[in-house]
């Protein structure tokens, strides 16, 4: 039998050909499944080829996803318990958690959920072994149809013919699925199942209605509580509210899924905006314009067409169809191909802030979080074949400084290619050993998500963490080098020779608009004063102070402050109050002796009172502390 090698944290491992992951060595405390060469795998599953092996824990995004996938299973088996005449439909892991669609003959209630839990929970008293089975399409579509699991019949029937049919047994419970699974159900600690909705099979309204049952999973109680009391907290800080108390925008039903900003919310926006554009600058960025609706033949030749056809606004007039674009990159080839570009002009290095458009179905958009109109800080990037590490490193330089002024550490996660990849198996290998190089070299601590590549190419998906822990997928840098292919685009080399670039796709923020709906929710509305809608609120006391209220408006508006003036007839503690409600970051209460010393009274949206002050030295000062971070003008 053939011997394998493994890398098991930088440790050289030998063993035959068929070795499971637990008997390679000592398996470490909370092992969930393991990694090997990009591919998440059950402990128990039989090794065939060697390579990096990792051990993968509830740390671990991939081992998180584990987790919660064999969390759905145990929901499924709980329900096929108390109801045996319930029908399996599909159950995948989410971000936080987990949810299984279940056909029943009377659809559940929310009341029904304290009853399943404490059926998953003996489950995982009785500690069942997970065993993975590989069956023949007669084994499985026999063993289901045994079973009266019409829908996983369902799907065995759309399972290419070549692939593996994989099941997965704990106790009496048997389930269609890929894997991977934890190796018992006493390592799920602890649970809670969260709400009850409908959906339709398949998701579509002319299949039958299931039952789908949402909860999360974690592997103690403590970690559990402490979940449930972010996601209370989490409540408090919805963007949609806080948006509407805020005064920053809106959505209506006459455009669903376009944003109103009002005044207040655009601008934050266009201070955000300005941020990306004067950092995109100073890294040798040009910022262009290209048109936002395009002939259907320019997303064929992209691959779009085929790829993104559904996601695609379409427009059919006069016999000619053409589609709003949902990205810039197939015109910034048209660009690039526009002229006789020398081995000299690269790294050549677009951005565009324009409007982009994809539609989405109606109950899938949130608020700024998904939305069907919509802007990136976008640019791509065209580059030598030697300048890909330098030009990569340069895109997680900006990564660094945008997540640092935001305060919100950051996880890195290489995706590889997927199954209905576009363009030479060759090409990919070498665009997914460049960025893990660049990852290495950078000394960045990064994940593997097999499969979740774009169609043209692996890329670096950025993680960002807010104030309550969650991870927003935010910044992505996709390496492409199939593109160039596509719009044959060339350089002259320094050997006078015509060769292909190699395009990088990066956004920082991503989408600006769900980028400020995370920010939202990151400061519950409270920016940082250089980002806030409103700098500085002025209270004059009584209307006598009106003028002098008037003046210092003019005298910070002329130096750039955001700045208004409360002129209503009200008493000055519900003035601050409502201030506070707005949460402007500084607030000067301004009264007769105030007027006639020239100072202003102020207050701080964190500190409260800090006392009097000359007006000349607080304009000085709050210019200093409005400043966009990382420039002096």
């Amino acid at each position: 039998m053939a011997i394998l090698q493994f890398d098991v944290n930088g440790e050289q491992v030998s063993r035959e050909a068929g070795v499971r992951a637990r008997d390679l060595v000592r398996l470490p405390p909370q092992t969930l499944a393991v990694w090997v060469n990009g591919q998440t795998l059950d402990v128990d599953r039989p090794l065939t080829e060697g390579g990096q092996l990792q051990f993968l824990t509830f740390a671990d995004s991939a081992g998180r996803h584990v987790f919660r996938h064999s969390s759905a299973h145990l929901l499924a088996q709980a329900v096929k318990r108390l109801w045996p005449e319930a029908k399996l439909g599909t159950g995948p892991a989410l971000e936080d958690g987990f949810y299984y669609d279940i056909w029943l003959p009377e659809p559940l209630t929310e009341a029904d959920l304290p009853r399943i839990e404490a059926a998953m929970r003996d489950i995982v008293r009785e500690n069942l072994a997970i065993e993975r089975l590989e069956l023949s399409r007669e084994e499985a579509l026999a063993l289901f149809h045994d079973r009266g699991e019409s829908f996983k019949e369902e799907i065995i029937a759309r399972i290419p013919d070549d692939a593996v049919i994989s099941a997965y047994r704990q106790g009496e419970f048997v389930d269609l699925c890929s894997g991977p699974h934890l190796p018992e159900t006493g390592l799920i600690g602890a649970l809670r199942l969260t709400q009850v909705s409908g959906a339709y099979w398949r998701g579509n309204e002319k299949n039958p209605m299931m039952t789908r049952i949402y909860g999360t999973s974690f592997p103690d109680q403590e970690s559990l509580e402490r979940y449930l009391a972010q996601i209370e907290e989490a409540k408090l800080r919805d963007h949609r509210k806080l948006g509407a108390q805020l005064d920053l925008f809106t959505f209506r039903e006459e455009a669903p899924g376009f944003v109103f900003w009002h005044a207040k919310g655009h601008a934050v926006y266009r201070t955000l905006e300005e941020f990306s554009r004067r950092l995109q600058a100073r890294h040798g960025y040009q910022e262009v314009a290209t048109p936002w609706v395009y002939r259907v033949g320019l997303w064929e030749r992209s691959g779009h067409w085929d790829h993104y056809r559904d996601n695609l606004f379409l427009i059919d007039r006069d016999d000619e169809l053409q589609g709003l674009k949902p990205m810039n990159c197939p015109g910034h080839c048209l660009l690039f191909k526009g002229a006789t570009r020398s081995y000299r002009d690269l790294p050549w290095r677009l951005a565009e802030y324009s409007p982009l458009s994809r539609y989405e179905r109606s109950g899938a958009l949130h608020g700024l979080m998904r939305v069907r109109g919509f802007h990136q800080d976008d640019a791509h990037l065209f580059v030598r074949p030697d300048q890909i590490r330098e030009e990569m490193f340069g895109v997680l330089d900006l990564v660094d400084i945008v997540y640092r002024t935001f305060e919100m550490p950051y996880e890195v996660v290489l995706s590889t290619r997927p199954d209905d990849y576009m363009g030479e198996l060759a090409l990919w290998e070498r665009a997914e050993q460049e960025l893990e190089e660049v990852l290495r070299a950078r000394g960045l601590k990064y994940q593997i998500n097999p499969k979740d590549g774009a169609f043209y190419g692996p890329k670096l998906d950025v993680y960002a963490v807010d104030s309550l822990g969650r991870r927003w997928q935010c910044a992505t840098a996709q390496l492409d080098f199939q593109l160039p292919e596509k719009f044959e685009l060339e350089y002259v080399d320094q050997d006078g020779l015509a060769k292909r670039p190699v395009m990088i796709h990066r956004a920082i923020l991503g989408s600006i608009e769900r980028f400020l709906g995370i920010l939202v929710e990151h400061y519950k509305g409270a920016f940082p004063p250089w980002l806030a809608p409103v700098q500085v609120r002025i209270l004059p006391i009584t209307d006598k102070q009106l003028d002098y209220a008037r003046h210092i408006e003019r005298l910070l508006s002329e130096r750039g402050v955001r700045v208004e003036v409360d002129e209503r007839n009200q008493k000055i503690g519900y003035k601050i109050r409502e201030a506070q409600l707005a949460k402007v970051p500084e607030m000067l209460v301004v009264g007769g002796r105030d007027q006639d010393n020239q100072t202003v009274s102020l207050r701080s949206r964190e500190d409260g009172d800090r006392g009097a002050i000359a007006l000349t030295q607080y304009v000085s000062q709050v210019v200093d502390r409005i400043r966009m971070p990382g420039f002096t003008d």
